[in-house]
């Protein structure tokens, strides 16, 4: 932890050992109504919750776990072969309602305060652009966080995470197993097909999310394979 990007620790008591080394950063919004909720059920050992940081919509930075500790935020989940997404990666919580609650953008002192601590965090663990993920990535058929309006643009643009592809051409797969087959490949679990596809869009494509296989996210898919296979997506 780089205590100049943190505003103040909250311990809390849900944490284990690792049993991977830290290789991915996974990004949530807290889906309550408030950050004192939020920071109260991340603080809650019945809840069984936790996350390494939450940063609320002012700015403010909070850790809860050490970052040696495993934390408990992404649940059942998969990426890239890692089934224990939880012993792999830190986890961010970025105070949201949520879409249960009110969904709205990220506020600018929110994502001034994120920018810095991807940055740090990436650099200490070597952890690549691809590895720097959503709830939503690592858990399609469950979770929708941080959600459409998250910034990844932003992110990719300031190499803080991999740049949405502009699609260069419409590519449509010959069946939907195909795409499925490409998706698993690229890193998404794909037991839920429609499921990992509206993932996808929400990642990816964001300004229309309907879990329908079409040539523009073929075109994206494989543009971000290409720069996988080459090794420019590390």
């Amino acid at each position: 932890m780089n205590r100049w990007l943190v505003n103040k620790v909250v311990h809390s008591p849900n944490f284990n050992e690792r049993q991977l080394p830290i290789s991915m950063i996974v990004l949530h919004y807290t889906g309550m109504r408030t950050a004192g909720e939020a920071l109260a059920r991340l603080c809650d050992e019945s809840s069984q919750v936790s996350a390494h940081y939450m940063i609320d919509e002012d700015g403010t930075v909070t850790c809860l776990v050490p970052e040696d500790k495993r934390a408990w935020h992404a649940g059942r989940s998969y990426w890239r072969g890692i089934t224990d997404v939880n012993s792999a990666s830190i986890g961010i919580e970025l105070v949201n309602p949520g879409h249960e609650f009110g969904y709205r953008p990220f506020p600018e002192p929110q994502m001034d305060a994120l920018l810095p601590l991807l940055a740090d965090m990436m650099d200490r663990h070597d952890i690549p652009r691809a590895n720097v993920v959503g709830h939503s990535d690592v858990a399609p058929a469950r979770k929708v966080d941080p959600g459409e309006y998250f910034d990844w643009a932003r992110l990719g643009d300031l190499g803080l995470a991999l740049e949405i592809p502009k699609a260069k051409m419409n590519l449509f797969y010959d069946n939907p197993g195909a795409f499925y087959l490409a998706l698993e490949r690229f890193g998404y679990e794909v037991v839920d097909g429609r499921a990992a596809v509206r993932a996808f869009q929400r990642r990816w494509r964001p300004e229309y999310i309907d879990g329908e296989i079409d040539g523009e996210i073929g075109g994206i898919l494989l543009e971000l394979l290409l720069e996988r296979d080459t090794g420019r997506a590390r």
